[in-house]
């Protein structure tokens, strides 16, 4: 069964498809990327660490079925928990979705291109490295997020 053109428009989170739900993603890399946790403010910084399984160049993991299993500290995003990662982009498309607002013009759903994020420089393609690349995750924060 295909997607319905603007499936996205009027619906609330809890109201996709499977295949809608995944169809939401743009496949930026962001929710890859490490994140760490000061203990004291607990505030999140983001880091430029991906999870060993992003294929970075195409920001799609590798493992994406198992991926849980894979990396148990892989997040899942469903409908109940989007409200909670705080520190999803603004751009996430299930952020903008639970805010009530549009997606961006790049969007693959809105520009009909399934590259466009990488290619309008969305995606974390030019900025990530690997875990399996790094020894200390701490040494790359992302400043200024």
């Amino acid at each position: 069964m295909g997607l319905k053109e603007n499936f996205w428009r009027n619906k609330k989170l809890d109201q996709f498809t499977k295949e809608e739900w995944e169809a939401l993603c743009d496949h930026c890399g962001k929710c890859c990327l490490h994140k760490i946790q000061d203990d004291k403010t607990e505030k999140i910084y983001t880091t430029y660490v991906a999870c060993t399984y992003l294929e970075i160049a195409s920001c799609r993991c590798t493992h994406y079925e198992n991926r849980h299993e894979l990396n148990p500290d892989c997040m899942e995003l469903t409908p109940d928990n989007v409200k909670k990662f705080h520190w999803l982009p603004d751009s996430c498309t299930y952020r903008l979705i639970e805010e009530g607002k549009m997606l961006p013009w790049w969007h693959p759903l809105v520009s009909g291109n399934p590259l466009s994020t990488l290619l309008e420089g969305k995606s974390v393609a030019h900025i990530a490295v690997s875990e399996r690349d790094v020894e200390s995750i701490e040494n790359h924060i992302i400043i200024d997020e």
